[in-house]
């Protein structure tokens, strides 16, 4: 799962990072508020940690923005300041929780887990089955995770994303174009190579055998299939 750091502290953005990247992430660190918001349009991380007082463009205009690229995107905002004016202020821009620093390693993992479970939750809508099968693979979205016999495999929000629009449209191709409108957001930028590095990262976690793909099948020159 991809993660986003903004952080204009350098000692608080490594040791994030640090700890973040050994709980199985993969970071990406971005020093102020427009490198952040730049860094989020290339690159469509799954989850997005704000420091609220940034050089630039600060945490809040960070997340107004970003809010208005992808309007599901958790997004967790750092703040030194602990008047509830912040909080509500945040909160009221779209963040979906806030910390106040200083914080512990476990507290920040722990907040972030709990983030990622109400967002998937919520992302069932009513009268969607929640657990389903492709293959020998077994998908519960709301828990972001599928399971082949007792292997667990995490998946991110965009992970559940992918694999639901493949497994309602079982036996037909689901074209790039469609993927990044409905997974990435109708502002994505087609000459990224975030969605293509993304299923290729995702084929890697998902397939028994990825040479002989059964769940997330290419179709040279038109996309991606599911046959069921």
């Amino acid at each position: 799962m991809k993660m986003m750091i903004a952080e204009d502290d350098d000692h608080t953005r490594e040791a994030l990072s640090e700890v973040l990247t050994m709980e199985g992430f993969d970071v990406v660190p971005a020093a102020d508020g427009q490198q952040a918001y730049d860094f989020f349009r290339e690159q469509r991380p799954d989850f997005v940690c704000l420091d609220v007082m940034m050089p630039g463009l600060n945490g809040y205009e960070v997340c107004k923005r970003i809010r208005r690229l992808d309007e599901d995107v958790p997004i967790l905002f750092l703040t030194a300041k602990a008047e509830e004016i912040d909080a509500v202020l945040g909160l009221e821009l779209g963040a979906d929780d806030y910390m106040t620093k200083p914080f512990g390693v476990k507290e920040i993992i722990a907040r972030i887990r709990a983030i990622l479970r109400r967002t998937a939750a919520r992302s069932v809508k009513p009268n969607e089955v929640d657990e389903y099968m492709m293959d020998d693979l077994r998908i519960v979205q709301s828990e972001l995770r599928a399971y082949r016999g007792n292997h667990e495999i995490p998946l991110s929000p965009r992970d559940a994303k992918v694999l639901r629009l493949l497994f309602e449209r079982k036996g037909k191709v689901v074209d790039r174009n469609t993927l990044a409108d409905e997974v990435w957001g109708v502002d994505y930028f087609p000459e990224s190579r975030a969605l293509d590095q993304h299923i290729s990262q995702l084929r890697k976690r998902v397939e028994a055998d990825t040479a002989r793909p059964r769940i997330i099948r290419t179709v040279h020159g038109a996309g991606y299939r599911f046959d069921g």
